[in-house]
Protein backbone atom coordinates (compact mmCIF):
# COMPACT_ATOMS: atom_id res chain seq x y z
CA UNK A 1 0.00 0.00 0.00
CA UNK A 2 1.61 3.38 -0.96
CA UNK A 3 1.23 6.47 1.58
CA UNK A 4 -1.17 7.95 -1.08
CA UNK A 5 -3.41 5.64 0.05
CA UNK A 6 -4.00 5.78 3.77
CA UNK A 7 -6.16 7.52 3.96
CA UNK A 8 -7.52 11.30 5.63
CA UNK A 9 -8.53 9.31 8.81
CA UNK A 10 -5.39 7.92 9.42
CA UNK A 11 -3.26 11.11 8.58
CA UNK A 12 -5.19 13.17 11.19
CA UNK A 13 -4.45 10.40 13.63
CA UNK A 14 -0.87 10.80 13.00
CA UNK A 15 -0.95 14.48 13.10
CA UNK A 16 -2.10 14.20 16.69
CA UNK A 17 0.39 11.52 17.73
CA UNK A 18 3.63 12.16 16.09
CA UNK A 19 4.18 15.67 17.72
CA UNK A 20 4.09 13.99 21.33
CA UNK A 21 5.55 10.58 20.19
CA UNK A 22 8.31 12.56 19.38
CA UNK A 23 8.82 14.31 21.74
CA UNK A 24 8.37 11.57 24.09
CA UNK A 25 10.61 8.91 22.60
CA UNK A 26 13.72 8.85 20.71
CA UNK A 27 13.39 6.23 18.19
CA UNK A 28 15.82 3.32 17.00
CA UNK A 29 13.50 1.49 14.69
CA UNK A 30 15.13 -1.39 12.47
CA UNK A 31 13.87 -4.13 10.20
CA UNK A 32 11.95 -2.19 7.87
CA UNK A 33 12.88 -3.70 4.99
CA UNK A 34 11.19 -6.83 6.07
CA UNK A 35 8.46 -5.00 5.82
CA UNK A 36 6.42 -6.27 2.55
CA UNK A 37 5.97 -3.65 -0.06
CA UNK A 38 2.66 -4.84 -1.45
CA UNK A 39 0.11 -7.62 -0.50
CA UNK A 40 -1.28 -8.95 2.47
CA UNK A 41 0.29 -9.32 5.85
CA UNK A 42 0.19 -9.67 9.34
CA UNK A 43 2.54 -8.14 12.11
CA UNK A 44 2.43 -9.96 15.70
CA UNK A 45 3.67 -7.95 18.61
CA UNK A 46 4.57 -8.11 21.50
CA UNK A 47 2.49 -6.09 24.41
CA UNK A 48 4.34 -4.69 27.57
CA UNK A 49 2.46 -0.80 27.71
CA UNK A 50 -0.68 0.82 27.60
CA UNK A 51 1.12 3.44 24.99
CA UNK A 52 3.03 0.61 22.70
CA UNK A 53 0.12 0.35 20.21
CA UNK A 54 0.58 3.94 19.19
CA UNK A 55 4.58 4.00 19.03
CA UNK A 56 4.10 1.04 17.65
CA UNK A 57 1.68 2.70 14.92
CA UNK A 58 4.02 5.38 14.61
CA UNK A 59 6.88 2.76 13.69
CA UNK A 60 4.45 0.55 11.16
CA UNK A 61 3.01 4.32 9.66
CA UNK A 62 6.05 5.20 9.00
CA UNK A 63 6.73 1.91 6.80
CA UNK A 64 4.05 3.21 4.21
CA UNK A 65 2.08 0.40 5.36
CA UNK A 66 -0.75 1.38 8.10
CA UNK A 67 -1.73 -1.24 10.67
CA UNK A 68 -5.54 -2.51 11.03
CA UNK A 69 -5.48 -3.41 14.32
CA UNK A 70 -7.92 -5.88 15.73
CA UNK A 71 -10.46 -4.12 18.28
CA UNK A 72 -13.44 -4.62 20.16
CA UNK A 73 -16.89 -4.09 18.03
CA UNK A 74 -18.37 -2.44 20.54
CA UNK A 75 -15.92 0.49 20.00
CA UNK A 76 -17.05 0.92 16.35
CA UNK A 77 -20.57 1.93 16.70
CA UNK A 78 -20.91 5.32 18.41
CA UNK A 79 -19.42 8.77 18.06
CA UNK A 80 -16.00 9.97 17.14
CA UNK A 81 -14.16 6.89 18.41
CA UNK A 82 -16.65 4.74 16.20
CA UNK A 83 -15.88 7.08 13.26
CA UNK A 84 -12.26 6.99 13.91
CA UNK A 85 -12.42 3.48 13.79
CA UNK A 86 -14.01 3.00 11.24
CA UNK A 87 -12.16 5.64 9.57
CA UNK A 88 -8.55 3.94 9.90
CA UNK A 89 -10.01 0.51 8.76
CA UNK A 90 -9.47 -1.19 11.81
CA UNK A 91 -10.64 -4.71 12.19
CA UNK A 92 -14.05 -4.96 14.43
CA UNK A 93 -13.59 -8.38 16.33
CA UNK A 94 -16.91 -10.36 17.12
CA UNK A 95 -16.40 -12.02 20.42
CA UNK A 96 -20.20 -13.27 20.74
CA UNK A 97 -19.44 -15.87 17.70
CA UNK A 98 -19.33 -19.31 18.43
CA UNK A 99 -16.53 -20.13 15.59
CA UNK A 100 -13.33 -19.10 16.64
CA UNK A 101 -12.19 -18.56 12.87
CA UNK A 102 -15.15 -16.85 12.08
CA UNK A 103 -14.61 -13.95 14.74
CA UNK A 104 -11.48 -13.17 12.28
CA UNK A 105 -13.33 -12.79 9.21
CA UNK A 106 -13.04 -8.91 8.91
CA UNK A 107 -9.00 -9.38 9.24
CA UNK A 108 -8.91 -12.60 7.05
CA UNK A 109 -10.64 -10.52 4.47
CA UNK A 110 -7.88 -7.63 5.33
CA UNK A 111 -5.42 -9.61 4.32
CA UNK A 112 -6.85 -10.93 0.99
CA UNK A 113 -7.56 -7.47 0.21
CA UNK A 114 -3.79 -6.41 0.63
CA UNK A 115 -4.01 -4.82 4.24
CA UNK A 116 -1.04 -5.31 7.17
CA UNK A 117 -3.14 -7.02 10.24
CA UNK A 118 -1.83 -6.29 13.11
CA UNK A 119 -1.82 -8.94 15.67
CA UNK A 120 -0.98 -8.43 19.82
CA UNK A 121 -0.80 -12.42 19.92
CA UNK A 122 -0.63 -12.25 23.82
CA UNK A 123 -3.89 -11.09 24.01
CA UNK A 124 -3.20 -8.51 27.17
CA UNK A 125 -0.35 -6.60 28.66
CA UNK A 126 2.58 -9.40 29.61
CA UNK A 127 2.19 -10.91 33.07
CA UNK A 128 6.02 -12.21 32.42
CA UNK A 129 8.25 -10.52 35.69
CA UNK A 130 11.02 -9.95 33.38
CA UNK A 131 8.55 -8.47 30.68
CA UNK A 132 9.17 -11.03 28.22
CA UNK A 133 6.37 -11.99 25.84
CA UNK A 134 3.62 -14.76 27.04
CA UNK A 135 2.35 -18.07 25.85
CA UNK A 136 -0.19 -16.55 22.69
CA UNK A 137 -3.16 -17.13 21.93
CA UNK A 138 -4.02 -19.22 18.57
CA UNK A 139 -5.42 -16.20 16.38
CA UNK A 140 -2.84 -14.65 14.61
CA UNK A 141 -1.80 -18.35 13.57
CA UNK A 142 -5.44 -19.26 12.48
CA UNK A 143 -5.65 -16.04 10.02
CA UNK A 144 -2.14 -17.07 8.77
CA UNK A 145 -2.91 -20.73 7.99
CA UNK A 146 -5.52 -19.24 6.19
CA UNK A 147 -4.72 -17.18 4.11
CA UNK A 148 -1.07 -18.08 3.61
CA UNK A 149 0.25 -14.62 3.70
CA UNK A 150 3.59 -13.21 5.43
CA UNK A 151 3.93 -13.39 9.12
CA UNK A 152 5.95 -10.60 10.63
CA UNK A 153 7.23 -11.08 14.16
CA UNK A 154 7.79 -7.07 15.52
CA UNK A 155 9.49 -6.83 18.99
CA UNK A 156 9.23 -3.59 20.51
CA UNK A 157 10.89 -2.26 23.90
CA UNK A 158 11.17 1.35 25.37
CA UNK A 159 7.44 2.16 25.91
CA UNK A 160 7.09 0.64 29.12
CA UNK A 161 10.01 2.44 30.47
CA UNK A 162 7.80 5.42 29.24
CA UNK A 163 4.72 3.75 30.53
CA UNK A 164 5.20 0.50 33.10
CA UNK A 165 2.34 -2.01 32.75
CA UNK A 166 -0.44 -1.22 34.88
CA UNK A 167 1.09 2.05 35.83
CA UNK A 168 -0.62 5.36 36.16
CA UNK A 169 2.02 7.80 35.94
CA UNK A 170 4.51 8.17 32.88
CA UNK A 171 8.24 8.47 33.62
CA UNK A 172 8.89 11.56 31.31
CA UNK A 173 12.37 11.96 32.42
CA UNK A 174 14.64 11.08 31.03
CA UNK A 175 13.70 10.69 27.93
CA UNK A 176 12.97 6.70 26.57
CA UNK A 177 14.31 4.93 23.39
CA UNK A 178 11.51 3.17 21.77
CA UNK A 179 13.69 -0.07 19.74
CA UNK A 180 11.77 -1.92 17.31
CA UNK A 181 12.76 -4.98 15.47
CA UNK A 182 11.03 -6.34 12.59
CA UNK A 183 12.43 -9.50 11.61
CA UNK A 184 12.16 -11.94 8.73
CA UNK A 185 8.55 -13.93 7.83
CA UNK A 186 7.79 -16.88 10.11
CA UNK A 187 8.22 -19.96 8.53
CA UNK A 188 4.67 -21.77 8.59
CA UNK A 189 4.81 -23.81 5.67
CA UNK A 190 4.92 -26.91 7.33
CA UNK A 191 1.60 -26.50 9.11
CA UNK A 192 -0.47 -26.39 5.56
CA UNK A 193 -2.36 -28.45 4.09
CA UNK A 194 -3.45 -29.71 7.31
CA UNK A 195 -6.59 -29.45 9.37
CA UNK A 196 -6.23 -26.42 11.99
CA UNK A 197 -6.73 -29.00 14.96
CA UNK A 198 -6.47 -26.80 18.69
CA UNK A 199 -2.98 -29.28 18.26
CA UNK A 200 -1.69 -27.78 15.41
CA UNK A 201 -2.50 -24.34 15.72
CA UNK A 202 -0.88 -24.36 19.61
CA UNK A 203 2.26 -25.52 17.67
CA UNK A 204 2.00 -22.76 15.12
CA UNK A 205 1.68 -20.41 17.71
CA UNK A 206 4.34 -21.04 20.13
CA UNK A 207 6.49 -20.71 17.01
CA UNK A 208 5.37 -17.17 16.01
CA UNK A 209 5.86 -15.81 19.59
CA UNK A 210 9.35 -17.80 19.95
CA UNK A 211 10.17 -15.75 16.38
CA UNK A 212 8.73 -12.36 18.70
CA UNK A 213 10.82 -13.55 21.55
CA UNK A 214 14.14 -13.76 19.57
CA UNK A 215 14.15 -10.49 18.29
CA UNK A 216 13.28 -8.97 21.64
CA UNK A 217 16.27 -11.36 23.26
CA UNK A 218 18.51 -9.51 19.95
CA UNK A 219 17.06 -5.71 21.32
CA UNK A 220 17.49 -6.42 24.74
CA UNK A 221 21.29 -8.41 24.71
CA UNK A 222 20.29 -11.10 26.98
CA UNK A 223 18.37 -14.46 26.58
CA UNK A 224 14.80 -15.11 27.32
CA UNK A 225 13.45 -17.52 29.54
CA UNK A 226 13.52 -21.17 28.21
CA UNK A 227 9.88 -21.26 29.03
CA UNK A 228 6.90 -18.23 28.16
CA UNK A 229 5.12 -17.25 30.87
CA UNK A 230 1.63 -18.84 30.77
CA UNK A 231 -1.18 -17.39 32.78
CA UNK A 232 -3.58 -20.52 32.52
CA UNK A 233 -0.51 -22.34 34.18
CA UNK A 234 -0.40 -19.98 36.16
CA UNK A 235 -4.08 -20.03 36.86
CA UNK A 236 -3.97 -23.46 37.31
CA UNK A 237 -1.21 -23.57 39.59
CA UNK A 238 -2.51 -20.82 42.22
CA UNK A 239 -5.97 -22.98 42.38
CA UNK A 240 -3.86 -26.10 43.07
CA UNK A 241 -2.17 -24.12 45.85
CA UNK A 242 -4.84 -22.50 47.19
CA UNK A 243 -7.06 -26.01 47.64
CA UNK A 244 -3.76 -27.46 48.97
CA UNK A 245 -3.58 -24.76 51.47
CA UNK A 246 -7.62 -24.85 52.73
CA UNK A 247 -7.56 -28.44 52.83
CA UNK A 248 -3.90 -28.30 55.11
CA UNK A 249 -5.93 -25.73 56.91
CA UNK A 250 -9.57 -27.93 57.63
CA UNK A 251 -7.23 -31.12 58.71
CA UNK A 252 -5.07 -28.69 61.47
CA UNK A 253 -8.77 -27.43 62.30
CA UNK A 254 -9.87 -30.75 62.64
CA UNK A 255 -7.37 -32.08 64.19
CA UNK A 256 -7.06 -29.32 66.92
CA UNK A 257 -10.89 -29.77 67.66
CA UNK A 258 -10.35 -33.81 68.72
CA UNK A 259 -7.43 -32.47 70.80
CA UNK A 260 -9.77 -30.46 72.44
CA UNK A 261 -12.54 -32.97 72.76
CA UNK A 262 -10.31 -35.53 74.37
CA UNK A 263 -8.92 -33.27 76.51
CA UNK A 264 -12.64 -32.42 77.52
CA UNK A 265 -13.40 -35.85 78.16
Amino acid sequence: MSRRRIGFWYRFAAVLCKPPLVVLLKRDWRGMENIPAAGGFITVVNHNSHVDPVAYGHFQYNTGRVPRFLAKSGLFKKGFVGAAMRGTGQIPVYRESSDALSAFRAAIEAVERGECVAFYPEGTLTRDPGLWPMAGKTGAARVALQTRCPVIPVAQWGANLLLPPYAKKPNILPRKTHHVLAGPPVDLSRFYDHEMTPELLKEATEVIMAAITAQLEIIRGEKAPETPYDPKLVRIEQRRRATHTDRAEQQHALGKQGQEEGQST
